[in-house]
């Protein structure tokens, strides 16, 4: 999905200029998008945008990607969409060094946001949760103009979401015990860094949340979806051999 976001007057962050927003599907629990400069988006007729999570092998929690790669060549072709993106406007990345989102959303991928810095540069750590202003950020306000997206509303069902454990590697979705999860609310891209670390929707036993705000800014749309969760049957005790 693409769609192209005009701010007016009112809406100081993102006055004057387009941008695109791709849709990547779900990963972490909900489904992701990935902000481009309006000059990017047409990378959509070429490439396939996807999310990927990768999993700190320290110990620190995981973090979710926007990646693509060509229709025509096939997965093996594929890259994240920040580096794509730097190699097609900057050049390419010279070994020792590599791509950085400026304001640690990984999945805004506007130029303004890339830096090209050395591999023994630390990376900043944001608090997203913590950080003033948040509301006001471009990716935040970015997203909250998306409408809600029809397939998903119609069939809920039928979107499958995929989760990472601690190596990496795929799990069932029924086992949250090796699972990172990102908030919930649409906007905000805060994700666990200890397993279990978000407050889970009582109802459902699905959605899970930083904190109480973006917990009750999703409510309204939340609970279109929510639905009690069925607790399983006892099975009747098999006979005594």
């Amino acid at each position: 999905m693409k769609i192209l976001l005009e701010s007016g007057d009112n809406s100081p962050p993102m006055s004057g200029f387009k941008l695109g927003i791709v849709r990547l599907g779900r990963a972490a629990g909900k489904t992701k998008y990935a902000l481009l400069d309006e000059r990017d988006i047409q990378l959509v007729q070429q490439y396939a945008f996807e999310a990927r999570v990768e999993v700190d092998r320290d110990g620190n929690g995981a973090k979710i990607y926007a990646y693509a790669y060509d229709i025509n060549r096939g997965r093996s072709s594929g890259q994240h969409v920040h580096e794509l993106l730097w190699e097609r406007h900057s050049g390419g990345i010279a070994p020792g060094f590599k791509v950085i989102h400026k304001n640690g959303v990984t999945v805004d991928n506007r130029m303004e946001n890339l830096a090209l810095v050395s591999c023994n540069t630390k990376e900043p750590i944001f608090e997203e949760p913590h950080t003033k202003n948040r509301e006001q950020s471009l990716y935040w306000v970015a997203i909250q103009q998306l409408p809600a997206d029809p397939v998903e509303e119609q069939y809920p069902e039928s979107f499958i979401t995929k989760f990472y454990n601690a190596n990496g590697e795929i799990v069932e979705e029924e086992d949250d015990s090796t699972c990172y999860y990102e908030c919930h609310y649409p906007p905000c891209t805060n994700m666990e860094k200890e397993l279990r670390e978000f407050s889970i929707c009582g109802r459902c036993q699905e959605a899970r949340y930083c904190g109480t705000y973006c917990q009750q800014k999703d409510w309204p749309v939340h609970k279109k979806f929510c639905r009690e969760r069925k607790r399983p049957c006892l099975s009747e005790r098999p006979p005594e051999r």
